[in-house]
């Protein structure tokens, strides 16, 4: 079965940090681009980091840019969110997303982890 599952999220304080974890199993990790969304109260999924298997690919949002860093571990088939210098606006649940280059393979989702940034 195909499993993702996030962990690290929790209430900090705006400055502070947190490092968000999505442990997977069940499919190929490594030819997989891993991805995390965020999506605020009332707003609409938005991609926040990518990083592709070979890690030549890495993109992430403007907003989160020079803050936020991912990174992955094939051989534990985990992929981290570090995320510094939070703000209020970082409110969210977080998921982990699998891409797969195949037209013929779906997307794998985790249930998401909030973060919540206030004082």
């Amino acid at each position: 079965q195909v499993q993702l599952v996030e962990a690290g999220g929790g209430l900090v304080q705006p400055g502070g940090s947190l490092r968000l974890s999505c442990a997977t199993s069940g499919f190929a990790f490594s030819s997989a681009a891993m991805r995390w969304y965020r999506q605020a109260p009332g707003k609409e999924r938005e991609l926040v980091a990518s990083r592709t298997g070979n890690g030549l690919g890495t993109t992430y949002a403007d907003s989160v840019k020079g803050r936020f860093t991912i990174s992955r571990d094939n051989a534990k088939k985990t992929v981290y969110l570090q995320m510094n210098s939070l703000k209020p606006e970082d409110t969210a649940v977080y998921y982990c997303n699998a891409h797969f280059q195949s037209a013929y393979r779906n997307d794998y989702w985790g249930q998401g982890t909030q973060v919540t940034v206030s004082s």
